[in-house]
């Protein structure tokens, strides 16, 4: 039997906490509010591996006093060894008290515990623990791992490809995409003619996330689960109500695809600047209707944005930039090499193909590959090929990935930048010549790192002798750009980079008890509507039965009064619910939530990594930490019906 603290008024007024039995009828028929019902806290969960006691508790002391203003901003309190939270919503409390194990204790800046280990840290300037050095092949932090959604055996991979941008270059947020907002809003005023007044609009690099919809027709940006069911919708920074999102995107006779051409996913990092300045326009042209030339609605305004940012990449000026000082918009990571040699020797191809072009993929590979001169600083030269086979640049990704494309390959040189034609690859002796061009030879380095501009997937299977798609691992940054087409045209085998997930996991890991509470109280409210239906169907008898005497009108008054006492503790539950969870998903991002969530199901953003990634982690040189001969294994899938039949 499961019990709950009832706080109750003593004659003088001090609050008391007993702990009573649900199933006592005295007690509960004493308390100063309609009674709870017996089998209220009758529920099944699912055994936790660790022990974890509970103490849940559900009471109204003042209906009235339920306010927005009453609501705890907080989900839980914290001390050693011992937890505690309480949770004040509409006037119902939910304690929770749970007691744990000290090593499965954490709260995100204090201990970490054995989860979050520090293998393979580069904090501090420590040397990166990979799994081929001594000291590699223990536990690995659950922000490092590698997660999977279909089995991949490693032995059966020949080479390993990867992407650029925000997959082996991890960009700054605060400066890089501050950097790009700021050109585009230079774009916009002095070449697309928009308002002086935008040069003084800010960027707020937090608020947009991966995974949001934007309705370019309507001005509204959008979060969606994994049915495409609109669950939070905002009109540029304006939150649209229930109703709105209903009679918007829910009462159709044929269901929106939510695709293009209309609406735009935001499902690259690059694109949280655009996605936050269409907000910024959506609301100015809303206040300021006369400031916006006539005839530009939200979806011209969108393709303005995407004009400008267009123009900031191919006048270089954003590239100049980080060519300047790549520190300031690129986090080092000193596990890449380390990871890229491991790779190597184990025997497997490593190639890079990326949208960038030659000049300023050298100046990143560089930074990222450390090489500096002997007084410490940074000289661009050309030793990082050495842990490549074939570098693409230029490639025009996703189209790269058709192999029905006819792309031409050209060859770089590598000291001018200059392109040389190939024969698919093969060198073409020049007019003038008998001999085809020598490759570039690197120093040490047996066989010659090739590097390209342009071409196809086709190329490159011949270029590293490629026998079938599913040799090849392909990591990347965008859904769209680097996974979904190389998966699904392909059947290359794939590897997502998310770099929010080290936050999400963590948070996950902080709030696992509070999840499981807001479980319970879902449960506990399906209980209450199931009651509340079964005595609406007695009362609805009850009414046929008085017309033949067989029921009193007592008997009716007395169902029709525990009808509503339980109505009323079941909107008092799902007031708490909702509450509860909006705060719980506020944790996450104060507008957007969880990345991989809507409510209950998974975003759209986690359904397509669901669907199109094999593996998922939050930086590419986790694969350091890992054999590079693993067998990479899914975890079991559960459906609705196993839920609560197997146990953790």
């Amino acid at each position: 039997m499961l019990l709950a603290p009832i706080p109750f008024p003593n004659p003088i007024g001090i609050g008391i906490s007993q702990i009573i039995p649900l199933e006592s009828d005295s007690l509960l028929s004493s308390l100063p509010f309609p009674p709870l019902p017996k089998c209220l806290f009758k529920t099944t969960m699912r055994v936790p591996k660790k022990p974890v006691s509970f103490c849940l508790s559900l009471f109204s002391p003042d209906l009235s006093a339920a306010s927005p203003s009453s609501l705890s901003p907080r989900l839980r309190s914290r001390s050693p060894g011992k937890r505690k939270g309480i949770h004040t919503i509409g006037g119902y409390q939910l304690h929770a008290s749970y007691s744990m194990e000290r090593g499965h204790e954490t709260a995100v800046g204090g201990d970490k515990p054995s989860h979050f280990a520090t293998m393979g840290s580069t904090d501090g300037g420590q040397k990166p623990c990979v799994w081929s050095s001594p000291q590699g092949g223990c536990k690995i932090d659950l922000r490092k791992q590698i997660f999977c959604n279909r089995s991949l055996n490693m032995k059966n991979i020949v080479a390993v490809g990867f992407d650029m941008d925000y997959t082996l270059a991890q960009y700054k947020p605060e400066t890089f995409e501050s950097l790009a907002y700021d050109g585009t809003i230079r774009k916009l005023v002095y070449d697309l003619g928009y308002p002086r007044e935008l040069l003084n609009w800010s960027f707020d690099w937090t608020y947009m996330v991966r995974g949001l919809v934007l309705d370019k027709k309507r001005g509204n940006i959008l979060k969606m689960d994994r049915h495409k069911y609109v669950k939070v919708a905002y009109h540029g920074f304006k939150e649209l109500s229930k109703e709105d999102k209903v009679n918007t995107y829910g009462n159709t006779l044929i269901r929106d695809s939510f695709d293009e051409p209309d609406y735009i996913i935001i499902d690259t990092l690059f694109a949280l600047a655009e996605a936050y300045m269409f907000a910024q326009l959506v609301d100015f042209k809303d206040k300021n209707p006369g400031k916006i030339p006539e005839g530009v609605d939200y979806a011209v305004m969108y393709k303005d944005v995407r004009a400008a940012v267009d123009l900031c990449h191919r006048d270089g000026t954003l590239k100049q930039m980080v060519a300047n000082d790549p520190q300031r918009y690129i986090n080092e990571d000193t596990s890449i090499v380390p990871m890229l040699k491991m790779l190597r020797d184990s025997g497997r191809a490593t190639f890079l193909v990326t949208n960038s072009l030659w000049d300023y993929t050298n100046i990143v590979m560089n930074f990222l590959c450390e090489s500096r001169t002997v007084d410490g600083s940074r000289k661009c030269n050309f030793d990082w090929l050495k842990y490549f086979d074939v570098v693409i640049t230029g490639s025009a990704k996703p189209s790269f990935f058709h192999d029905g494309n006819r792309a031409n390959l050209f060859e770089v040189e590598l000291e001018s930048g200059m392109l040389i034609n190939t024969d698919n690859g093969s060198p073409m002796a020049q007019v003038g010549s008998s001999s085809p061009a020598p490759t570039l030879s690197l120093k040490g380095q047996k066989k010659a790192c090739r590097v390209f501009q342009g071409g196809s997937v086709g190329h490159l299977h011949k270029l590293l002798s490629i026998e079938s798609s599913s040799q090849v691992l392909y990591v990347g940054d965008h859904i769209y750009g680097d996974i979904l087409r190389s998966k699904k045209v392909l059947g290359w085998r794939t590897m997502l980079v998310v770099p929010e997930l080290e936050r999400e996991v963590e948070l996950l890991w902080e709030l696992r008890d509070t999840r499981k509470q807001l479980r319970l109280l879902r449960n506990e409210r399906d209980l209450i509507e199931d009651k509340i239906h079964h005595l609406k169907w007695s009362l609805k008898n009850a009414i046929a039965l008085i017309r033949y005497d067989d029921f009193s009108t007592v008997e009716k008054q007395t169902l029709s009064s525990e009808c509503n006492a339980l109505e009323f503790q079941r909107d008092q539950v799902r007031f708490a619910h909702q509450q509860a969870q909006r705060e719980c998903h506020q944790m996450f991002h104060k507008i957007w939530g969880q990345l991989m969530k809507t409510g209950y199901q998974n975003s759209r953003f986690a359904h397509q990594v669901e669907r199109f990634a094999c593996l998922y982690t939050s930086q590419v040189s986790n694969l350091s930490l890992y054999s590079p001969d693993k067998y990479y294994r899914p975890s079991e899938d559960y459906m609705p019906h196993e839920f609560d039949i197997l146990p953790l």
